[in-house]
């Protein structure tokens, strides 16, 4: 079956402290200031900080991907929302899951009639590149890019990444994307009180709300890319 509805965008990693989190909340509010009806299933049950900071804005589900159970429902959602792309923040535990019940979804994505885009971030160690080999054994068909994060440093920094073969397997059929740094007194306001970019871009001061626009449209320029290959 031709893929026709839109797609579903799975923000990995794995791995907790690489920067999913941010980038999940980027991509919620790239969408939606681009008109598209999203939605967001978050599987972080034990901290849904990003759910709670975007409830109010769109429409959200949250569960456990380490169950089969979870892997069922979230299906049923992406089911049930078949206008709406829909947006998925993974949890930093939920590898296990993956390779246990990932493929409940990897069966369904013919008849869902979706495309699986997965946006996989990077630190520079070796680990969150080997969780992305066992990640892609059981999302074979998916549309993988890889986001370098720039709180780690500028793109010629992650050579782990940059030196691999997997690179030149990523950028056969994806893109090596940079995420931009944000400073760190806006993403620790982000963060600490829980807003969607949207409600920052409304209540910040005018200094932080100036860095936060200047991050913003970065972060456009490198979405644009994404949604345009989706």
């Amino acid at each position: 079956m031709a893929m026709q509805n839109p797609a579903i965008y799975m923000v990995g990693g794995s791995k907790g402290g690489v920067g999913k989190g941010f980038v999940t909340l980027a991509l919620v509010e790239y969408l939606r200031r681009t008109d598209v009806h999203t939605v967001l299933v978050e599987t972080d049950t034990s901290n849904p900080d990003l759910m709670k900071a975007v409830h109010d804005e769109i429409e959200c589900a949250s569960w456990d991907l380490d169950e089969a159970g979870g892997w069922i429902d979230f299906v049923n959602f992406c089911d049930k929302h078949r206008d709406a792309t829909v947006i998925v923040n993974t949890a930093a535990r939920s590898q296990a899951g993956v390779a246990r019940y990932g493929g409940t979804l990897a069966a369904t994505l013919d008849d869902l009639a979706r495309r699986l885009v997965v946006l996989w971030v990077i630190n520079r160690q070796r680990d969150s590149l080997e969780l992305l080999l066992e990640f892609g054994e059981t999302f074979l068909r998916a549309l993988t890019h890889v986001v370098r994060i720039g709180y780690f440093g500028a793109p010629d920094k992650f050579m782990l990444y940059g030196e691999s073969n997997l690179r030149k397997a990523i950028e056969a059929q994806g893109w090596s994307l940079d995420f931009p740094e944000l400073a760190e007194r806006v993403a620790d306001e982000l963060r600490s009180q829980r807003l969607s970019i949207r409600k920052a871009a409304e209540t910040m001061h005018i200094g932080e709300r100036a860095e936060l626009l200047r991050w913003r449209a970065l972060y456009s320029d490198m979405f644009a890319r994404v949604t345009a290959d989706a």
